[in-house]
């Protein structure tokens, strides 16, 4: 059963027992078939119900404002059911008197204390809250309705009873005064009921409860006396059951949420009381006597108009203050809806407002608008938060206004970007865009910054739209920031083209990227003392399908401003880090010591970035000190965002560059602030470095950035790399300055993977080489020992230089040396007893593999003594792993194949050991043990 079963079985059954009480009296009065005593048994029953109805929603209602309220009601119910209930037994134990016995005052008590408890219960709901005029309007309307009911209670209802030739028995006086009480007061009361947990509705059917029986009773009584009686009690108050029930459904349905709207009853009120107060005097003026009541009746009419006129007058008042408040708050909407509410000056709408009509009357005069964008105002914002970044925007709009002053419109398009309408013939775009350059040169607003702007200026021509002088001034705009930003340009006829190809260079990115038209180049980093290559720095090409390789300087941007360098430079990392495991595969972890990469302040705000760098070290497996993430100083300076990705990253172990150091301002600074490990000295502290004229002072002068720069990365334990390097005189002047690392177009320029592969070939090729005594005839053959249990300590070396150079060396651990690009790959499971070739490639093609594997045969087996010789000659063989336990027999079967003259030395005699010789190239020979970093 839900919860409104049973407060509908409630409302039924009242309703029932009023039926059955009409259908009495009408059998009564028509037929006389019963006796007069028993309408006095149907208000008790219906009251029973309702006072059931109300307990039940007592025990059911949360709310503790709503439960006190219905306990109220519930008391004065059981007392007005107790009252009633007397009065019908005692009417039933005297029914030959029921006509003319009076209430008894036990039952008159019961009930009027019951009508007493509702009026307090009604009492204490309050009424709508209201201040002000609205307080002193809402009490003349509850004056007037209060006047106006009384008016017509007393001239129906009280009047007659007191002017009655038979005089009202107290207790009858008192409960028809209470009637008309109740009904007067529920009227003006509940039509200012605020609500709340008490529902509106339920209310104001309690009040009618109590309200209009009574006075229906009481007006019945007084016009009829007690032949009223017999309906009163059967017809008219077994309706108040009815109504109570009602409000119990009422406010069960509003404990549901199923609460209605509010509605205006209190506002027709008033005027329904003036309505009723023309009644009494109606009736006057159709021929009643002008007795007494009427004349009560008149001075409340007298009473009521001047309440309503004063009424009026407070409303007339109100309605004008409203009408004021409207007319500012209109003002103020089409203000805000035209101007900008940060700076004050016009928007976007009335920009093209304004444009609009004067290209309509540019018949008078010529029309130009400025659009000035503020250059890097986002740095602002990110380092020094957005509140600084507005104050700087009205000090922009500020010095915008004082110097447009009257010859134009000044307005804010939005973020950053501000325009000018020119209307003044006398005002020339130009003068003012110098003007406001010049007064931008100096620093603004309390924070003293200095902020530059790139302005475009477009002349209407006759006929123009609004959107084309608007496009022409983005165009002109837009071709200032290409020029070098801080500057202006007008507009000319064509200069829309290059800007849109550049703009549609962007639409072009993302087919570049889904159809793989990028290629990733790499410039290596050398060492200054041996042209060593030590890493690289990767760099990206675009290889576009009809315009060839598209530059850098010409995407890049692109890329920026669309974000696009977002997946774009996860690329370049991705191709970086599996180049760079895929070069330590080949040439060992020696060969290449980092691979670098450039990351922009875009991708360093995107917050995915710190966590796409780690999921690609681990798809590659790069140890994450080989790879150099390489940022600009104006990229640090992007906030917080920035710093602390990049100090996840430097936590991760990725080695951090700041490079083009020195350009920027605060460059000194951030070497503490930033967590570098390299310092990469900016190319125009590069150029010129070497010139001699003979002048030390002006020497002194070019070198002194780089000096600084040196000494202070070695003060800080950074490593340093000098960019741009375009002749060997650089080179000698760099070295001199202590710098050890650069890279340059001298040095190497960018080059695909393959060619970093050969220089690190011949890079190995020519370590190789110099291990051997002498310049060797043939090629280097390196075998390396692997030792599998303890053998003499006595190390040897085997040489034959007329034919080729051979070098074994015996050590704890296989040590491993490189020929070219040809890497030397360890064995593994070697059986003791046994030899085992490694991977044999001949040279000149890469993808020919010759495996020999002859487990268990000794070495000195005339057919693998011919495949040596074979190998040998054909410069074929790149190295050997060995068992410790034959190396005497591997001597002995090297002799028997024609190798002779060898000779024995302490190992430690050669390590990391300039022996004074040379390899063809002239280069320093060494032998290098493998883990040994120093060359």
């Amino acid at each position: 059963m839900t919860r409104e079963a049973p407060q509908l079985t409630a409302h039924r059954t009242a309703t029932a027992v009023a039926v059955a009480g009409t259908l009495w009296c009408v059998a009564y009065l028509t037929t006389g078939f019963s006796i007069e005593a028993v309408a006095y048994v149907f208000v008790p029953i219906g009251a029973a119900i309702a006072t059931a109805s109300v307990y039940d929603l007592t025990r059911r209602t949360r709310t503790p404002q709503a439960r006190g309220f219905w306990r109220g009601i519930l008391i004065a119910l059981v007392s007005i059911t107790v009252g009633y209930a007397w009065l019908a037994v005692d009417m039933l134990t005297h029914a030959d008197q029921a006509r003319t016995r009076s209430m008894p005052a036990p039952a008159a008590a019961f009930a009027g204390v019951g009508f007493l408890i509702a009026i307090w219960a009604l009492g204490r709901v309050p009424v709508v809250a209201a201040g002000g005029v609205e307080r002193w309007r809402m009490l003349l309307d509850r004056t007037i309705a209060f006047l106006g009911c009384a008016a017509v209670v007393w001239y129906v209802g009280l009047a007659p009873m007191l002017s009655a030739r038979e005089p009202w028995s107290t207790q009858a006086t008192l409960l028809v005064g209470l009637g008309f009480l109740v009904a007067v007061g529920a009227a003006t009361k509940v039509s200012y009921i605020a609500g709340g947990p008490v529902d509106r509705v339920a209310i104001r059917f309690i009040a009618a409860a109590g309200g209009v029986p009574a006075g229906v009773v009481a007006v019945l009584a007084v016009q009829f006396g007690y032949i009223a009686s017999v309906p009163a009690q059967a017809i008219v108050m077994p309706l108040a059951p009815i109504l109570i029930t009602l409000g119990v459904a009422a406010q069960g349905r509003a404990d549901r949420g199923l609460r209605r709207d509010e509605d205006h009853v209190g506002t027709l009120l008033p005027y329904l009381a003036m309505i009723l107060v023309d009644v009494p005097l109606i009736a006057v003026a159709l021929g009643a006597p002008l007795r007494w009541p009427v004349r009560v009746v008149l001075i409340a009419a007298v009473v009521v108009t001047v309440l309503v006129m004063i009424r009026q007058y407070v409303a007339y008042q109100d309605n004008a203050r409203l009408l004021r408040i409207a007319r500012v708050q209109e003002e103020r909407l089409q203000y805000e809806v035209s101007h900008d509410g940060l700076t004050g000056l016009a928007n976007r709408a009335l920009f093209r407002d304004h444009l609009t009509t004067a290209l309509a009357e540019s018949a008078t005069g010529p029309v130009s608008v400025l659009l000035i964008d503020l250059d890097d105002f986002k740095t602002v914002n990110d380092l020094l938060g957005h509140g600084v970044g507005d104050r700087l925007l009205v000090s922009v709009a500020r010095l915008l206004q004082a110097e447009v002053k009257d010859n134009g419109l000044s307005v804010r398009v939005g973020g950053d970007e501000f325009a000018v309408v020119l209307t003044e013939a006398g005002a020339g775009p130009e003068e003012l865009a110098g003007r406001l350059l010049a007064a931008l040169a100096y620093p603004i607003s309390e924070h003293r910054l200095l902020v530059q702007a790139s302005i475009g200026i477009a002349v209407a021509v006759p006929g123009e739209t609004v959107d084309v002088v608007l496009r022409n001034a983005d165009v002109a705009m837009y071709t200032a920031k290409q020029q070098g930003k801080a500057g202006f340009v007008r507009y000319v006829d064509g200069m829309g083209e290059p800007v849109l190809a550049h703009m549609q260079l962007g639409g072009e990115l993302r087919r570049a990227l889904d159809h793989d038209e990028f290629r990733v180049v790499y410039q290596p980093i050398v060492r200054l003392d041996g042209n060593r290559v030590i890493g690289v720095e990767a760099l990206v090409r675009w290889h576009h399908p009809t315009r060839g390789v598209v530059s850098p300087a010409e995407f890049i941007p692109a890329a920026e401003r669309t974000g696009l360098i977002v997946p774009l430079g996860l690329f370049v990392l991705r191709e970086t880090c599996r180049q760079a495991v895929a070069w330590l595969d080949e040439f060992g972890p020696d060969a290449l010591k980092e691979a670098g990469l450039n990351v922009s302040a875009r991708q360093l705000h995107d917050p995915d970035f710190v966590s796409d760098v780690a999921g690609v070290l681990a798809d590659s497996g790069l140890p994450c000190e080989r790879l150099v993430l390489e940022v600009t100083e104006s990229a640090v300076l992007r906030g917080q965002q920035v710093s602390r990705a990049l100090y996840e990253l430097d936590r991760m172990g990725i080695r951090l560059a700041l490079d083009d150091f020195g350009t920027g301002e605060s460059s000194l600074s951030l070497l503490r602030a930033f967590p570098a490990a390299i310092v990469k000295l900016d190319k125009s502290f590069v150029d010129g470095i070497e010139i001699d004229d003979g002048l030390p002072a002006a020497a002194d002068a070019r070198q002194a950035v780089a000096r600084a720069v040196i000494q202070l990365a070695h003060a800080l334990g950074l490593d340093t790399v000098a960019e741009g390097i375009e002749s060997p005189e650089q080179v000698t002047a760099l070295r001199e300055l202590g710098y050890t690392l650069g890279q340059g177009f001298h040095l190497a320029e960018p080059m695909p993977a393959e060619g970093v592969s050969r220089l690190l070939a011949r890079q190995q090729a020519a370590a190789a080489g110099s291990s051997s005594f002498g310049q060797a005839a043939g090629p280097v053959v390196f075998l390396s020992l692997r030792r599998s249990h303890p053998m003499s300590e006595e190390r040897v070396m085997i040489t034959k230089l007329n034919v080729t150079s051979i070098y074994v060396l015996d050590k704890d651990e296989a040590l491993e040396f490189y020929v070219g690009k040809l890497g030397l790959e360890k064995g593994n499971d070697v059986q003791q007893g046994s030899y085992r070739w490694l991977t044999v490639r001949v040279p000149g093609d890469a993808g020919t593999e010759i495996s020999l594997e002859q487990p268990g045969a000794p070495l000195h087996d005339e057919a693998t003594a011919e495949q040596l010789r074979e190998l040998m000659a054909k410069g074929a063989l790149t190295g050997l792993v060995l068992n410790s336990d034959d190396v005497r027999g591997l001597f002995e079967s090297l002799k028997a194949s024609g190798f002779t003259d060898f000779t024995q030395e302490p190992a430690d005699h050669f390590y990391g050991t300039d022996m004074g010789l040379r390899d063809p190239s002239g280069n320093p020979i060494r032998i290098l043990q493998q883990g040994n970093p120093t060359p």
